[in-house]
């Protein structure tokens, strides 16, 4: 199964996306926001990111950003989920590099089938 970074400033969904993932099997390292998120990956590399966009410190559109400019996540997915639905924060999303752009509140199956998919 794949090791996953999830990157969210809420607790309650840090908790639920936990759950879901490893309830499927994989491994979850979490982060707070996008800062601490970027210093954990700067220091082990992970199959899948999956971030959120609105948080404290560093958001995840320029977390994306960042850790594009790394080599072990040039090309590793990176999966936005947040509330942000509108055609030009995704645009803004793919323009930053983000692989995928699932709204909260997400659907575990639905978290899942994505995770697979993205994953190959």
């Amino acid at each position: 199964m794949a090791n996953i970074l999830a990157v969210d400033d809420s607790a309650s969904m840090r908790q639920m996306v936990t759950f879901t993932l490893q309830g499927a099997g994989h491994k979850v390292t979490l982060a707070d926001d996008g800062k601490q998120a970027l210093d954990i990956a700067q220091r082990q590399s992970f199959d899948l990111v999956i971030t959120d966009v609105n948080m404290p410190v560093m958001d995840g559109l320029t977390l994306t950003r960042e850790l594009r400019k790394l080599p072990s996540f040039k090309f590793a997915p990176i999966l936005v989920l947040t509330t942000e639905a509108g055609p030009e924060k995704k645009q803004e999303g793919r323009a930053a590099g983000a692989t995928g752009w699932l709204i909260k509140p997400f659907n575990p199956d639905q978290l899942l089938a994505t995770v697979k998919k993205v994953l190959g």
